[in-house]
């Protein structure tokens, strides 16, 4: 395809390595995050900040070209504290990019917001928990507050929120999963009695055959690209499914290998690289499914099926009765590339699958997760070594965020564990996930937003929407790093509570703290930072939330005129709050093994945590599933019978106009919103992508060349994009760049969170009000406006 946006032929090798340093030196902290660099992964060190994937323990260089970002970026040597927000109000500072937000360096000190002078002023850290307290107390029900959390918090801190939160009155914990991975707990769940993914790091070497579902590692897990060049190599057959070619999955060069570094060489990825519609993963699965239930009947695991599941003969005949004109139709592929792939699948003895968000941010992203499923019981690729399922999750503790109860539908026996180690009861209904939680807060039903982390902003759909609602909250607190856009989003109170990060030192009371994180393999091990803090106002996460607890439950208010009945001991509206008055908050801030032995008595699979964590690369808590046990309704797993869908784009309401008036006269194109390789979730780290030949600018739409021409559309050429609603809200974003790329017609690309403000708040997955970020549906026209790129500072 012809494009002055040249992508490289392979990616890591040097590039990669240039990169990494040239980050590192321009943290202005080069010599100390050298070395961060080399404990990064390491026992004794601490765990990237970056994606969830694994650790092999083995060498002296377990971090890749993202990780390095990540640890140059927290350690930074600028900072931003009194002085900084005193020079910028609030409303100038919105008028900055993200990246330059975050490029000012490491919070230093608490602020308030003063809604007056519209500027950000110093305040202690006691005035602050006071603060927090008082408004806490002040509610008139815990329903109003809701308690958002970030996938990079870790397990202490987290287990001692989600606590605080639950002992205050209510489930409301919104977080990151609820907009990545929430279709894949829930689809595994209901299929294999279990959330989580059924292999370990171990399995990829023995693997025949992998399988990549919506996924670019290259730039959202580089260090996973070491395993499937390592697997690649020893003849395992890597099938991709991705709407775009990217080059990491086609040729992938180790920085860690000398010729391969230094030379043209590289490794061959995917044995097989199909690029399905946006959507269309599952009919794709299904086609795989047809063909051996069909053609290759030999290959079915009847044993397995009979003794291990159930709902077979209903998916049989789901299967059988899906046409393959459909299965083409939908997915975008051929009948003889489906049947290329199940050939691979069918063939190997063992098939692990692997997916991220290409699968899960669609409106059908549970079934078609299930669908994965649907095909590794339908061979018996599950329960044995080498094969299973792999979602690989984003943060690096996403996972054991989930683990510790950061769940707005906590399980039965998570909540019950709590109230018979604290003889107390806890809400047990369900509360708001993230698009409920900015409903609430938009409506104002809520009045409390308090982010454990993240950049909630930046991270939601419907950006004016989203705005609003964290703008309408009475009070916005942030624990954070770094400046980013959730703290710009006031007009009324709001806090910012600078925390320490990964990589920073973390003394207590009790001496020198470590924390613990879960990777995506349900490994867990500890990590321990090593740097100085970027300020002695910088406090651990657990430190700010052991004190907001602390403050709000021995709350007592002579001062405010305030009934008994408004006061946190003695509310009718939160009986359990006189446990958490009980709890010795500041003890467990003094000595984190306190809370890992609460946890151990609280969370099944944590027994001796404190003595295992010591153990060089922690230790396994296990998979219910990979040793073919099925905590389901009826102890089985589930095959989905789903039928196909009748379209995968999602409707945003019933009865309404389109926004696009003429959208019947005009194309309309599938959008999706991803990462470029300078960039992590929300976190910008540069304006370029390197993997897709763009250099300097973000605002940037990749288009079928033919689709482009069609429309008249040159490279370069400046276009609107108007997203094709039924609620009567004109969605669209401008000044946005064509370049020709290799994607199927009518999908298009776009980076996030630039393209947020085209999804509604209610497109969501059905099952898993995930946003439908990958699937929507848009029109283009040439732009009204013309726009400069930011470039690099």
């Amino acid at each position: 395809m012809s494009s002055h946006h040249q992508k490289p032929t392979k990616a890591g090798g040097f590039p990669s390595l240039q990169a990494t340093f040239a980050h590192v030196l321009r943290s202005q902290h080069t010599k100390q995050n050298l070395k961060n660099l080399l404990r990064v992964n390491q026992t004794d060190g601490f765990d990237c900040p970056g994606c969830a994937w694994g650790d092999n323990k083995q060498g002296a260089f377990q971090f890749c070209e993202n990780g390095a970002k990540a640890v140059a970026w927290e350690s930074t040597g600028k900072g931003v504290g009194r002085d900084f927000f005193a020079q910028h109000s609030v409303r100038q500072l919105a008028k900055q990019t993200d990246y330059w937000l975050e490029y000012q360096g490491r919070l230093t000190e608490p602020m308030r917001f003063n809604a007056i002078t519209d500027h950000y002023e110093p305040v202690t850290w006691s005035e602050a928990f006071s603060i927090i307290a008082t408004k806490l107390n002040s509610l008139s029900s815990p329903e109003q507050v809701e308690f958002y959390t970030s996938g990079r918090a870790s397990n202490e801190a987290s287990y001692l929120y989600q606590l605080f939160g639950r002992l205050y009155g209510t489930n409301n914990f919104p977080d990151c999963s609820n907009m990545c991975h929430e279709a894949s707990g829930i689809a595994l769940t209901k299929s294999i009695g279990i959330g989580k993914g059924t292999v370990v790091l171990d399995d990829f070497d023995a693997a025949e055959a992998i399988f990549v579902f919506g996924q670019n590692p290259g730039t959202n897990h580089p260090r996973m690209m070491n395993t499937l060049r390592k697997a690649a190599k020893q003849g395992c057959k890597i099938v991709t499914f991705n709407n775009l070619k990217e080059v990491a999955l086609e040729k992938f060069a180790s920085p860690q290998n000398p010729i391969e570094l230094l030379t043209p060489a590289a490794t061959t990825i995917s044995h097989l690289y199909l690029t399905p519609k946006l959507g269309g993963d599952m009919a794709a699965a299904r086609g795989m499914a047809k063909f051996i239930i069909e053609q290759r009947p030999d290959k079915v695991d009847h044993h397995f099926i009979k003794q291990h599941s159930a709902f077979f003969e209903d998916y049989q005949h789901s299967v059988k009765h899906t046409s393959w004109d459909k299965i083409e139709q939908q997915s975008g592929l051929t009948k003889a590339e489906i049947i290329q792939a199940a050939t691979v699948f069918s063939d190997s003895k063992t098939v692990i699958s692997c997916w991220a968000m290409g699968l899960t941010q669609h409106k059908h992203s549970v079934d078609i997760i299930s669908e994965v499923v649907n095909l590794h019981l339908l061979c018996g690729q599950i329960g044995k070594k080498g094969a299973g399922l792999c979602p690989v999750r984003g943060h690096s503790n996403v996972q054991g965020n989930r683990t510790m109860g950061i769940n707005e539908q906590p399980s039965a026996d998570f909540i019950t564990r709590i109230e018979q180690h604290l003889s107390t009861t806890l809400p047990r209904q369900a509360g708001h996930n993230v698009v409920e939680a900015l409903k609430a807060l938009h409506s104002k039903q809520s009045k409390v937003l308090i982010c454990l982390g993240g950049n909630l902003a930046a991270a939601a759909p419907d950006t004016d929407f989203t705005y609003q609602a964290m703008r309408n909250a009475e009070l916005n607190v942030q624990i954070s790093t770094k400046l980013n856009r959730s703290h710009l989003q006031v007009t009324h109170d709001a806090l910012i509570l600078p925390c320490l990060g990964r990589t920073e030192l973390d003394k207590q009371l009790s001496g020198i703290q470590k924390i613990t994180v879960e990777d995506t393999f349900s490994m867990v091990h500890a990590s321990t930072g090593m740097t100085q803090p970027a300020s002695e106002q910088c406090l651990s996460e657990i430190d700010i939330v052991a004190q907001m607890a602390h403050a709000s439950f021995s709350y007592t208010n002579h001062s405010h005129k305030q009934t008994d009945t408004k006061q946190a001991n003695h509310n009718p509206l939160n009986p359990t709050a006189h446990v958490g008055s009980k709890l010795d908050w500041l003890a467990l801030r003094d000595d984190y093994s306190l809370i890992r032995n609460l946890i151990e008595n609280t969370i099944a699979g944590f027994s001796d945590f404190n003595q295992r964590i010591e153990q060089p690369a922690g230790f396994y808590l296990g998979n219910s599933a990979a040793e073919l046990i099925w905590n389901t309704s009826n102890q089985l797993a589930q095959f989905n019978p789903s039928e196909l869908p009748e379209s995968v784009i999602a409707d945003c309401s019933s009865n309404a106009q389109t926004t696009a008036s003429s959208a019947e006269q005009q194309a309309i194109f599938l959008l999706q919103s991803l990462r470029s390789h300078d960039q992590y979730n929300t976190t910008i780290y540069g304006m370029d992508d390197r993997y897709r030949g763009i250099k300097g600018k973000r605002n940037v739409l990749f288009m079928n060349q033919q689709d482009a021409l069609q429309l008249n559309l040159l490279e370069d050429q400046l276009i609107d994009i108007q997203s094709v609603a039924n609620d009567n809200i004109v969605r669209k974003v401008c000044g946005f760049s064509v370049v020709y790329y290799d994607i199927p017609r009518g999908n298009i690309a776009a980076y996030y969170p630039e393209t947020n403000p085209l999804v509604s708040i209610n497109s969501v997955g059905i099952g898993s009000s995930t946003p439908t970020s990958k699937s929507i549906p848009v029109i283009i026209t040439s732009s009204s406006k013309q726009v400069i790129n930011v470039a690099q500072i």
